[in-house]
């Protein structure tokens, strides 16, 4: 192994009911989790409790398309995740607050308002999971017939973070003197407008929060396309990515780190966390067991119609369910995560029945299932091999598959020094080891996630005092 020193990363990547296609079937799942806030109250402090870097929510604006009689067994409702998280930061002190939002179905100025509000409600722990959308279902939620092209969507990704980090950039740091004797609010010459006119958007500004504690929530990606990685490399500073092997995990890594330079920024300002699906016994066979169950709960619609969905929006229902995956016109969605599946079933000489019974659980990323010491040697062997920063845990069912994860797998991490005791700081960036933005404003540079502020930082926002 390689002579890497530090500890790994840990987020929990929290599926209401679980990751498994059939978690809210599980005897000891909470079956109506997506709705249940004292649920997620409870799962997400013992997440804090543990240390976890950060919870993260997935999120899409539609309901998945399926035949009736999957979707009928599928939990399909669930909290929009800012509102949710906005609740959760009343409720929790350090562990950071993570949610999807995408740039195809949104306007900057909406989400650059919300994420500075979550980050002050927070004291600092919010973080913005960028997608440009691969459910195309989306598109007929937002007055359009269809999903825009895959090369669209990045581009207007990519104009997208120009206007969000312009408006969080509106104000500096100290720009509110809120002077009662002389009856000064704020400064004037500390106010920026970005008065932005691009291809996509048209947005004067200035945003009507003040800058982020954070200066920037931190930023999340979820792209492995080519145009994802670029987008990654330019503007992400964490990358929650699926690989099945060491040698992909790896290149990978290689691919990301190795843009960095060219945008001005420093390999440990982006953190790379592979997903992982961790099922964990005290012997082999309990883990085995315990994976056994949840696979015999898939209904066969179910695992067809996620596989359908995930491959690209084929109807696999046409062909025989024990032959081969049928050769897949390519995806208009989610193109990283349909090469991973069509290159595992052709590995693997999967059928179109195994590999929906692969991915039931993981979905496409990496699933572990053995004792803590097997899980542990695995993820340190990512870790020191430089094919991982750290990992976001997707519990198989909840609340159970991640208080599993936290009681035996993270004590044996901590056992061999790869895991933190205490939390190193407030904000999600100093947890992550992630340095502060520059206002572009005062520097006269595009922002950049991983270039470190010279200037004032911010007064102490009123979430974290209270809370201190």
């Amino acid at each position: 192994m390689s002579q890497r020193k530090g500890q790994l990363k840990l987020g929990a990547f929290l599926m209401a009911t679980g990751h498994h296609v059939a978690a809210w079937r599980h005897p000891a799942a909470q079956a109506d989790a997506g709705l249940n806030f004292r649920h997620y109250k409870q799962i997400v402090q013992a997440a804090e409790r543990a240390k976890f870097d950060m919870m993260f929510l997935a999120d899409s604006a539609a309901v998945w398309d399926r035949s009736p009689e999957s979707l009928s067994r599928t939990s399909v409702v669930h909290f929009e995740p800012i509102t949710l998280l906005s609740a959760l930061s009343a409720v929790t002190e350090h562990i950071g607050l993570v949610a999807t939002v995408s740039t195809t179905y949104n306007e900057p100025f909406h989400l650059a308002r919300k994420f500075a509000s979550l980050d002050y409600l927070s004291g600092g722990r919010s973080g913005w999971n960028l997608v440009t959308s691969a459910n195309p279902a989306e598109a007929l939620n937002f007055n359009r017939d269809h999903h825009l092209e895959h090369a669209l969507r990045y581009r207007r990704a990519r104009e997208f973070v120009d206007v969000v980090t312009s408006l969080w950039d509106s104000w500096d740091d100290d720009a509110f003197v809120r002077n009662k004797e002389s009856g000064l609010f704020f400064e004037p010459d500390r106010l920026h407008v970005p008065d932005h006119k691009g291809e996509h958007f048209s947005v004067r500004g200035p945003l009507n929060v003040a800058r982020p504690p954070q200066g920037y929530p931190v930023m999340v990606q979820a792209g492995s396309s080519e145009p994802g990685q670029e987008l990654a490399a330019e503007t992400a500073e964490v990358i929650f990515t699926a690989q099945q092997t060491l040698g992909d995990a790896q290149a990978f890594y290689r691919s990301v780190k190795d843009r960095l330079d060219r945008h001005g920024r420093s390999p440990e300002h982006l953190k790379i966390m592979p997903g992982i699906f961790p099922v964990v016994g005290r012997t082999e066979q309990e883990a085995e067991d315990k994976f056994g169950e949840l696979q015999a709960l898939i209904h066969p619609e179910v695992g067809l119609a996620l596989l359908s969905g995930m491959s690209g929006g084929t109807d696999l229902s046409q062909y025989p369910v024990d032959g081969p995956l049928p050769d897949l016109p390519e995806s208009n969605g989610g193109k990283s995560r349909q090469k991973l599946l069509i290159d595992l079933a052709r590995r693997n000489n999967l059928t179109i029945r195994g590999l929906y019974e692969w991915i039931a659980g993981a979905r496409g990323h990496r699933q572990l299932v053995g004792t803590p010491e097997s899980i542990a040697d695995q993820l340190e062997e990512w870790f020191l091999e430089d094919a991982a920063d750290g990992f976001n845990v997707m519990p198989p069912y909840l609340p159970g598959g991640l208080t599993d994860f936290i009681d035996l797998v993270i004590p044996e991490l901590r056992r061999r020094g790869l895991f933190r005791t205490e939390y190193e700081g407030r904000t999600l960036r100093e947890n992550l080891g992630l340095p502060r933005p520059a206002n572009k404003f005062r520097t006269g540079e595009r922002p950049r996630p991983g270039k470190i502020e010279p200037a004032v930082a911010p007064p102490a926002p009123a979430a974290a005092t209270a809370s201190a």
